[in-house]
């Protein structure tokens, strides 16, 4: 009989934990999802964006957020929701992801075909979701350095750049920081990352880049640099 209480006492409490879980696990979800609606919709109200556009954040451990094409859904998944530190980061992804949605709603028959535009020229889209994303960023008063933060800190350096749909993570990284630099100086003059650990990383990785940069611009040079 005791064994009996014991082994229904313990059944018992494991299912108490269980549910418990389950609460916060739920009320977690509710407010990651709460968060990333308020700053989504935030960066398209602040742009006068009026495509629409909605959010949904995926408790999958993928490092990972893209926009669906057939329904303009901005997917966040948890495992890359979980490594962007502030509201800037995440505000880095949604706008870069926005720049796909509103890319989406042009050409015949609605967008239909958009990804094609996509399939035959991927890195030209990616480049320009990154500058767009910066001044999205801006607009509704988000750090656009977040962007090189957030690339340097998840994005993985392919090999070669030929087979990829995405340019390599250190030319995204210069095209982003020349764009700021060029658009929005102010950033980089009053860095609130100068000693965030990735931004230091991204300096010191960068160094051979931005000297082609800085070579660019004494020379008032109008060509774009190959980055590496």
């Amino acid at each position: 009989m005791k064994k009996f209480v014991l082994l229904f006492c313990m059944m018992f409490l494991l299912g108490s934990a269980a549910i418990a879980g389950e609460v916060i696990s739920n009320e977690n979800t509710v407010e990651s999802q709460n968060r990333i609606d308020y700053i989504g919709f935030k960066i398209l109200n602040s742009n006068g964006i009026e495509k629409r556009t909605v959010f949904r954040y995926d408790i999958s451990r993928t490092e990972n957020a893209y926009s669906r094409n057939k329904d303009r859904q901005i997917v966040v998944y948890r495992g890359l929701y979980n490594r962007l530190n502030t509201d800037d980061e995440l505000a880095a992804v949604l706008a870069h992801e926005i720049s796909h949605s509103v890319d989406s709603y042009n050409g015949v028959l609605k967008g239909f075909f958009s990804p094609v535009s996509y399939a035959v020229a991927p890195k030209k889209h990616e480049y320009k979701a990154d500058k767009r994303a910066v001044d999205y960023m801006v607009n509704a008063g988000y750090n656009p350095v977040a962007l090189i933060v957030v690339m340097n800190k998840v994005f993985p350096q392919a090999r070669y750049d030929w087979y990829s749909t995405h340019p390599l993570t250190s030319r995204r990284m210069m095209a982003v920081y020349e764009y700021i630099y060029k658009k929005y100086p102010e950033f980089l003059a009053k860095n609130s990352y100068k000693d965030d650990m990735y931004y230091q990383n991204f300096l010191l990785n960068s160094k051979t880049n931005r000297a082609k940069f800085q070579k660019k611009i004494e020379t008032n040079s109008k060509k774009s640099v190959n980055y590496q």
